[in-house]
């Protein structure tokens, strides 16, 4: 009978610790798999990658003509979060943080500026806001996932640029093709990039930049032309008043005839405010009105178009590769 009892209470024992040796180790291995998984974390947030002489960027704030210093990452979180949103996919977003790193090298390398690398407005530069100013514009409950997504972009993809025989590109882009994207050359004249090519993408007419309409009355479609041209003159009695007279590699309207005068698809657009120099053009009685696809100078990447891709399942090398042709991607070395 002792015996009995005496196997009794070791087995009641037994039973009772088991349990617990077992649980103990399952929370010392998931304590040790959170603290290693938080410290990769804050090692990819917080190791800066050493850019040499690109280290910090001179950064021009165009409103108080004050020029700030500031570490390129850093910069990189306001760039991409002024320039595309932050809703899009992660891998376009990752697109657009080495589109914007690799134009910023290249602004530094090419200045423009007397006493800055580069401004923040993008009209000349590329986008830039304070992270008080974008928070602001976010919903509350989304600030703060919105901000850190765009930062994870960024820091996922330090050091990358894109070069093009060895050297950073001139990367630009635009919020949406239209379909296809623009050689620079019909935009500004010159001589081009070889690695800016007209290319397709599809998928954009499901973003609400990609289609536009302006309808304008007859004589202020001829005032607005003569701000620039004072000859102009329309006789709307023929049967061609306007006419589209050839077209770009990239589908936009290279040439058009407003009566006596040919102005350029890029000047018009300019001119009366369109989106894009992609437009058709119908009259309607004492009206004529312009419908627009895209929206932007069509040249590089389309950021609608990063984003179809990414729902298509491009990673974001595929992205860049897709916008400009025969680059690499590579860790920035300096120089």
């Amino acid at each position: 009978m002792r015996k009995l009892m005496i196997y009794i209470l070791a087995l009641v024992l037994i039973c009772f610790l088991i349990p617990i040796l077992f649980t103990t180790g399952r929370k010392e291995q998931t304590v040790a798999k959170e603290i290693t998984e938080n410290e990769v974390v804050s090692e990819t947030v917080t190791t800066d990658y050493d850019y040499r002489e690109y280290n910090i960027v001179r950064l021009l704030h165009t409103e108080t003509n004050e020029i700030e210093e500031v570490n390129l990452d850093e910069y990189l979180y306001h760039v991409v979060s002024a320039e595309m949103p932050a809703n899009f996919e992660m891998e376009a977003l990752k697109a657009q943080a080495v589109v914007a790193r690799t134009y910023t090298i290249y602004k530094i390398k090419h200045k423009n500026h007397d006493n800055a690398d580069i401004c923040d407005s993008h009209l000349c530069c590329q986008a830039w806001i304070s992270k008080e100013d974008r928070l602001s514009k976010w919903d509350e409950n989304e600030r703060e996932s919105n901000w850190n997504k765009i930062v994870a972009c960024v820091n996922v993809t330090k050091g990358k640029i894109i070069t093009y025989q060895g050297e950073p590109i001139n990367a630009f882009f635009h919020s949406n093709s239209g379909g296809m994207t623009e050689m620079p050359v019909n935009v500004w004249g010159g001589t081009g990039y070889p690695y800016l090519q007209a290319v397709e993408t599809s998928g954009e007419d499901a973003y609400t930049q990609y289609a536009s309409e302006l309808e304008i009355i007859k004589q202020e479609l001829v005032d607005k032309i003569k701000e620039k041209h004072a000859d102009i003159s329309i006789d709307w009695s023929v049967e061609k008043p306007i006419e589209i007279l050839e077209y770009t590699d990239g589908n936009r309207v290279k040439t058009i005839r407003f009566g006596n005068l040919n102005l350029s698809g890029v000047e018009v657009r300019t001119l009366l405010g369109l989106r894009s120099a992609n437009f058709t053009f119908e009259i309607i009685g004492d009206s004529v009105k312009f419908s627009v696809k895209g929206y932007g100078h069509g040249v590089g990447m389309s950021q609608t178009g990063a984003d179809s891709l990414a729902k298509q399942g491009k990673n974001y090398e595929e992205i860049i590769k897709h916008y400009y042709t025969g680059v690499e991607i590579v860790n920035f070395t300096g120089s």
